[in-house]
């Protein structure tokens, strides 16, 4: 399954210089595009007939994850997506065997009334929907009710797929990172998240599915306030085989982040994952310590951090959002991944992530396998929950 879009290996050959390449000035340079341009002008001259007797129509602007020849596809495969599909179904199972799972029951009924609404807002609610997100599915599926006249359960409960579908597509509104054209030629990702959430264990999901994909993958330790974290960083990259940039513990963060983005540079990798630290005393310390991190990754890469991903532990419901919304006032996260959702039936909260705080959940973690980690899908999500 494909977790990362890379530039065809063809449009990337190495540069080798020779020793004895001869030296060409800066007019020798010059005379020699001056004489493509003209061969290129030449043909465009040739071909204007052509053009004139027959054109095609200009293309329509490519949609969400339609890309050019020059890179490789991205687009999942049939296989990939029933991976997907058995993944989410999976990861889903507790959060659909518990309150969610009495949705079905309600639209089993010939007519509906308010009893109907007062019962779907306590499933919501005890799914850790959340009080706000609640409210707003059940405004948006009264409303779409009474202007189409529905009558039937049935039909309400397509109404009310769509709507959960449309609360977790709307803040997808550009693919993720390591998915857009053109790809950074070093991708720098940034994963915060308290500890115990899951955040070392997502870091090597993430690298090893990244690995898989081709993509050449450095991990940075710069969770230097626990001995603990460099130690597990250090363990799941030789377990993933990839290399891990490290100091002693106590050490200033921002000096691991210099160097891990200095040896992705240097040794032309493709990704560099920076494990953050997942506490500090203050918001306002982490805010500093991230802004300073930005700043280090911003000498050489205007653009980066391309991605801050936060990672959640699914099972904390509520309290998972209240820690969303501390770390996006700090350091501007911009995708969330929701780890251990196969091991809780409070699943709803990704409801409330995406409307409250406006963040796509990028990743869920669907099992303690290397392999246990898979995009997110809106569609597949709603339809696991309410299958």
């Amino acid at each position: 399954m494909r977790f990362w879009r890379r530039k065809k290996q063809e449009e990337q050959p190495e540069v080798v210089v020779a020793e004895d390449e001869e030296y060409v000035s800066d007019e020798e340079i010059e005379a020699e595009l001056e004489a493509l341009a003209a061969e290129e002008e030449e043909e465009l001259d040739a071909g204007a007939e052509a053009l004139l007797i027959e054109t095609e129509a200009e293309p329509e602007e490519a949609e969400f994850g339609e890309y050019g020849d020059e890179y490789d596809d991205y687009e999942l495969t049939p296989e990939d997506r029933q991976i997907v599909h058995e993944q989410t179904n999976r990861a889903t199972e507790p959060t659909r065997r518990g309150l969610f799972g009495r949705i079905g029951g309600l639209f089993q009924r010939a007519d509906f009334d308010e009893e109907l609404y007062e019962e779907l807002e306590e499933i919501l609610l005890g799914s850790d929907v959340g009080l706000e997100t609640t409210e707003a599915i059940l405004a948006g599926v009264r409303k779409r009710v009474k202007d189409e006249g529905v009558k039937q359960g049935v039909q309400v409960r397509e109404i009310l797929r769509e709507e959960l579908i449309a609360i977790l597509q709307a803040p997808h509104r550009e693919p993720p990172a390591w998915a857009r054209v053109p790809v950074p030629e070093l991708l720098i990702l940034l994963v915060v998240g308290v500890n115990g959430a899951g955040k070392t264990t997502t870091i090597a999901k993430m690298a090893h599915a990244f690995k898989r994909d081709g993509a050449r993958v450095i991990l940075g330790a710069a969770d230097t306030f626990r001995a603990a974290a460099i130690d597990q960083l250090r363990v799941w990259g030789e377990r993933v085989g990839v290399r891990v940039v490290a100091h002693k513990p106590a050490s200033d963060p921002g000096a691991v982040v210099f160097d891990a983005v200095s040896a992705g540079e240097d040794g032309r990798a493709d990704i560099v994952i920076i494990d953050t630290a997942g506490r500090l005393h203050t918001k306002s310390n982490l805010m500093e310590e991230l802004k300073k991190i930005d700043r280090i990754v911003q000498r050489n890469h205007p653009d980066a951090p391309h991605e801050t991903l936060l990672v959640l532990d699914a099972t904390t419901g509520q309290n998972g959002l209240m820690q969303a919304r501390t770390f996006t006032e700090a350091v501007g996260v911009t995708g969330i991944v929701l780890a251990k959702l196969d091991g809780t039936a409070k699943g709803g909260i990704a409801f409330a992530i995406a409307h409250e705080l406006d963040l796509p959940v990028r990743f869920i973690g669907t099992g303690e396998r290397m392999d246990d980690l898979a995009p997110f899908d809106a569609r597949e999500f709603v339809d696991s929950l309410l299958a």
